[in-house]
């Protein structure tokens, strides 16, 4: 198994946080504007974990150089099932350095945009503090 699948999976947030490289950009299904660096990264991840009901990755997509992987998964969020897929590149030094994320359907894009958006004010002071 994947290490970063692993951690998702254990929710072991300090093993997630290691993963990232200190100028990851982590694009948002709802969000217009890129988020850049590893404080605010790990800080929305763990935001993500507290939204996310029933989260499982259903399939591991990786290219044979191991530097892109494609974890496509499925949760509930505000009563509302959702599929989706992490994007995710890591590195040289095997570390994320560009992490995107999309979801299906609309129904669940909102719940999910309205779940996080109730985050964001703990987001931002986790993200300070780091």
């Amino acid at each position: 198994m994947h290490p970063f699948r692993a951690a998702v999976e254990n929710r072991d947030q300090d093993a997630l946080e290691a993963l990232l490289a200190e100028s990851v950009v982590f694009t948002s299904p709802v969000a217009f504007k890129p988020y850049v660096g590893k404080a605010i990264t790990a800080a929305i991840l763990r935001g993500v974990m507290r939204v996310f009901e029933d989260f499982t990755y259903v399939r591991e997509i990786a290219n044979p150089d191991g530097r892109d992987h494609a974890f496509v998964f499925t949760a509930t969020v505000g009563g509302r099932q959702l599929q989706g897929c992490d994007f995710l590149h890591f590195d040289e030094d095997g570390r994320i350095d560009d992490f995107t994320v999309m979801v299906r359907p609309l129904s669940a894009a909102k719940a999910l945009s309205e779940a996080m958006g109730a985050q964001f004010d703990q987001i931002h002071r986790e993200a300070a503090g780091a």
